[in-house]
């Protein structure tokens, strides 16, 4: 592989061994050499690929910690809708999209017409649109619209039809199907109810997943993205096939981004069965965390609340019991297999963390989650278990997603886990209509980074794309200003929380790396890690925090190589 020399810049290494750096070496995918500019040109020689990055700031490569990329991908082939605003916009959308079905190239009738990306709360008239407002402008297509969030969907009644969802149809677990006066479904679909007709959608099929994945990587890779958290939706039916996909392509060499793919929690017996462990892989592709659901969303009204909602008269739902949840962590983590729980409600977080305490300490653990080997108890109950222990712990500390409402009072509780929060500030300033409107002044308690980091919780930073926009400066800016990027609300939506700069930056680099347990290799701009790195056109450490969004990245090395280049 080719040797490459970067010059002339301001590297932000995040290795306190060289906190001024101006220059970096890469030989063979990995860091050669750190230094100043005089050291590093000596190492060129003649015929060497050298760039002067002109006093440009440069980063280690960003990994989002919490990525839909499965369904990001997919999706890109959809009906976009994230930039609709309103109702009368996704209607107009989806005639469009009927419209154009009419031509032999495109959808003819009869064929699904699916679309994402819709969020209410960001109209004038914040309504959930219903099958009423899709019927009569699909009235040939099945049609099936999910919300940003992933946890609402709405179809039209020939979708119902396909998927033979009635009045008598039953509400399944963990699911709602919301229903009018006469007891007909409404089109709306919550949570694990949108997989009654998720279900009978035709596939992709291997290469046009293979595919979708592909046109993707170049997207990431303007963003300065270089790693992927891959997130399963609850069901897991998204598991398998992203799982083949993804080999197909590290098999033929053009899996360019690295990815922690997480294992869906409906998978967890035959993961065990079959040995898997966390962090089992390449420095492409690697098997992560076992994705497990504890609530909903808090758009959605299923996020599960100490308190009722201050717009509907219940606390949310719990999608799973607590103690089948504290059986799947007790399981993976014999396993050698870290877990990765979705709770967005303050209740949910609070049930989670007694599940934590309860099932890491009486297996004989450590603050981290890490089992002491001379345990006995723990020892003894494995005489009598008819699955194998792990040797080791896993590989990997154990995740809670979004923590977006919590408590005062468990943000101490959470620190001594030592477990880790993957949260994604892009959805403060997406979220704060829908915040005001749900749970009113208990909004102070939702996204409190500055608590958890002065309380000593590490941080992994992600975006939840497709949910949000998947671009890692604009969710630095929201972390930093906890404003929208047109500078609202004046001062930033309860500006204690916000992050600095550099911890914003941290969270999407060397938090990323630790909760994947690959700090040696990740993270930071070190000599022997692997070479991922990213220049940007401005240097956000120095700019006013409002322009953070507008920085753009002029070059993105993924594994030494140079793939992109403004």
């Amino acid at each position: 592989m080719d040797k490459l020399f970067l010059v002339n810049g301001k590297l932000h290494t995040q290795d306190p061994a060289y906190p001024h750096a101006t220059a970096v070496a890469i030989s063979g995918g990995r860091i050669w050499a750190v230094g100043g500019d005089e050291d590093v040109r000596a190492l060129a020689g003649p015929d060497a690929q050298l760039i002067d990055l002109e006093g440009r700031r440069v980063l280690p490569g960003l990994t989002d910690s919490h990525f839909h990329y499965y369904d990001w991908a997919l999706g890109l082939r959809r009906l976009p809708l994230a930039a609709a605003d309103s109702l009368a916009d996704v209607r107009a959308r989806l005639a469009q999209k009927v419209a154009d079905s009419r031509h032999p190239s495109e959808t003819p009738p009869g064929r699904w017409i699916l679309g994402q990306g819709w969020n209410e709360t960001r109209w004038p008239d914040p309504q959930i649109p219903t099958r009423a407002d899709l019927d009569d402008v699909a009235p040939d297509h099945p049609v099936i619209l999910w919300r940003n969030d992933l946890h609402l969907a709405v179809v039209n009644s020939l979708a119902l039809q396909e998927a033979g969802v009635t009045g008598d149809t039953p509400d399944p677990p963990e699911g709602v199907i919301d229903r009018d006066e006469s007891g007909q479904p409404t089109g709306v679909l919550r949570d694990l109810a949108i997989n009654l007709v998720s279900d009978v959608l035709p596939p992709p099929t291997e290469e046009e997943t293979a595919e979708a994945m592909r046109d993707g990587f170049a997207i990431l890779h303007r963003l300065g993205l270089t790693g992927v958290h891959d997130y399963r939706i609850m069901g897991g039916a998204d598991g398998p096939p992203a799982f083949r996909a993804y080999q197909r392509l590290q098999a033929d060499g053009e899996l360019a981004l690295r990815m922690w793919m997480h294992i869906p929690g409906e998978r967890l017996d035959e993961a065990i069965a079959l040995g898997l462990r966390t962090g089992f892989g390449d420095d492409t592709l690697r098997v992560g965390h076992v994705k497990l659901f504890s609530d909903g969303g808090q758009g959605a009204r299923t996020a599960w609340m100490l308190e009722p909602y201050d717009d509907v008269d219940h606390c949310g739902i719990p999608l799973t019991p607590m103690e089948e949840i504290a059986e799947a962590v007790r399981r993976a983590d014999r396993a050698g297999l870290a877990v990765a729980v979705h709770a967005i409600g303050d209740r949910a977080n609070r049930e989670l963390l007694g599940v934590f305490e309860q099932v890491l300490s009486a297996d004989g653990t450590d603050r981290c989650g890490r089992r002491h080997p001379g345990d006995r108890a723990a020892a003894a109950d494995e005489v009598h278990s008819l699955e194998s222990r792990s040797t080791a712990p896993p590989l990997a500390p154990h995740r809670i997603e979004h923590v977006q409402n919590i408590h005062p009072d468990d943000v101490a509780r959470f620190a001594r886990l030592g477990i880790v929060a993957s949260v994604q500030p892009i959805h403060v300033t997406d979220d704060i209509p829908m915040m005001e409107k749900s749970v009113g002044p208990r909004s102070r308690f939702a996204y409190p980074f500055r608590d958890m980091l002065d309380a000593g919780i590490v941080l992994a930073l992600g975006t939840d794309c497709p949910v949000a926009n998947p671009n890692p400066l604009w969710n630095i800016h929201a972390a930093v200003t906890r404003q929208t990027r047109d500078g609202t609300p004046a001062g930033g939506w309860y500006p204690e929380q916000r992050m600095s700069v550099a911890e914003a930056v941290w969270g999407h680099t060397m938090g990323a790396a630790r909760v994947t347990g690959r700090e040696a290799a990740l993270g930071s701009i070190s000599p022997g890690k692997l070479a991922d790195l990213i220049v940007l056109d401005r240097d956000i450490f120095a700019i006013e925090s409002m322009e953070i969004a507008q920085a753009q990245v002029v070059v993105t090395v993924f594994n030494g190589r140079i793939v992109y280049q403004r």
